[in-house]
Parts: structure tokens; sequence; C-alpha cells
């Protein structure tokens, strides 16, 4: 069983969000990517919401044009936004894109040089066409919480360690703890995980 004492101290531990930079992605449903990110060494936080629409309040059921989107908060000095781009780009299929705004696939950038980074990984592919769209983000839009470390909530010994250690939704969400267990009850091998659990 999980210990709140220990989701806590892993989380005092983890970089700050200052101590971050953050990158954004839509690759389908958001459920899959938030468990591989989450997984990833250097990954510090993972949410799930909607990019990309301009519907100013969307929700699950009225995107407005926006597609599921994972956000991950990153530590710089142990990953880059290359390698996490690289981690986007073999986790779908560039050359195509469903129909259904949703699940569309995009890469987003905040910065000239985050756009040169996709810009540049995208070309490496050996394709003849690339679906993936690459745009500006222009805002994000935190899901629901049931959306939120979706597979980390079915387990339902690790979800009442997070309550026992005071955690409400919005915790829950941009806790660093539960992005490596939310990955690691997917059966994903999560560097670390053995001080959270």
């Amino acid at each position: 069983m999980t210990d709140p004492d220990r989701i806590v101290a892993y989380d005092e531990r983890a970089p700050s969000p200052a101590e971050t930079e953050t990158a954004t992605f839509a690759l389908g449903c958001f459920w899959g990517p938030d468990a591989t990110f989450g997984a990833r060494e250097g990954v510090v936080r993972t949410r799930v919401g909607y990019a990309g629409g301009e519907k100013a309040d969307p929700t699950y059921h009225d995107l407005g044009g926006h597609s599921e989107a994972v956000q991950v908060d990153f530590d710089p000095e142990t990953v880059s936004f290359e390698e996490l781009v690289d981690l986007a780009i073999a986790n779908h299929d560039p050359r195509n894109q469903p129909e259904k705004r949703q699940y569309q696939r995009v890469l987003f950038f905040e910065a000239a040089e985050q756009r040169e980074a996709i810009d540049e990984r995208l070309g490496r592919l050996d394709l003849d066409r690339v679906e993936t769209r690459v745009e500006p983000l222009a805002g994000f839009h935190a899901a629901e919480p049931y959306h939120q470390k979706f597979n980390l909530r079915s387990k339902r010994a690790i979800q009442s360690a997070f309550e026992d250690a005071g955690y409400d939704d919005e915790a829950v969400r941009e806790s660093p703890a539960a992005a490596k267990l939310n990955a690691h009850v997917t059966g994903k091998s999560v560097p670390g995980v053995e001080a959270v659990l």
C-alpha cells in the first residue's frame, strides 16, 4: 500500500513549477499520453485538458474546436524539449490525422525555439507526408477532475493514500507523485517510482 507520508515527501522534493518548463501535445485520447509522459524521467507533473480551439470554457461534452491534450512540466536539466517532442512523435502516426477534432494530433509551441525544435524533429522523419499540425499554444484548459490521473483513480488503495495525505482534486492533478504512480499502474517502467510506493 502506498504511504501518504511518502507521497508528500516525494512531492516536496520535486522541482517547483518555477524550476520547470512546459510542453503541450495533443495525441488523441489524453489518458494514454498522460501515463506515457508521466513515466519519462525528467517529467515532473502532467495534466490533461483541452487546447487548440477557441471556446473559452471547454468541457469534455462541449469542446468547441479544442483537442484533448496532455501538458507536462519538465526539468530541463534532466530531459530536453526535443526529447519530449521525440516521445510525442513516437506515440502517434504523423501520417494520419483523425477526422474528429477532439482526437487530432497537434504539437504546440510557446516560443520560437520550441517551434524550431518541433519543425526540426518532424523534418527528420522519412515520410512522404506529415499530417501532424504544429500550432502556437493560445491556451490550455484543464479537463474535469475525473479525467486527471485516470488510471491512478481506478486503484482505490492508491487513491486513498492521496486522500489520507489531504490532497484535493487539484493537488492530485498537480502532484509529481500522482504523475509517476499513474504511469506505474498502467504497467510502464517508471524510474524512481519505488520512492513513492
